[in-house]
């Protein structure tokens, strides 16, 4: 336990205490444009799941 919290207290003298935050208030997460084109992407496929086995396939387009 004492190499944990020495290894601790080095980290802390690095990078500084830990952030102490009100663990009810809501995280503000803000997209980028490799997350809106991952979404993007990902909303074109279905994933299936059967007998314990999950399978995946692109949606066809819509024209």
């Amino acid at each position: 336990m004492n190499r944990f919290m020495r290894a601790t207290e080095k980290a802390a003298k690095v990078w500084g205490p830990a952030d102490r935050i009100d663990a009810d208030s809501p995280v503000v997460h803000r997209h980028d444009a490799s997350e809106k084109a991952s979404e993007e992407q990902l909303s074109q496929i279905e994933v299936e799941r059967e007998a314990g086995h999950s399978y995946a396939y692109r949606r066809p387009h819509k024209d």
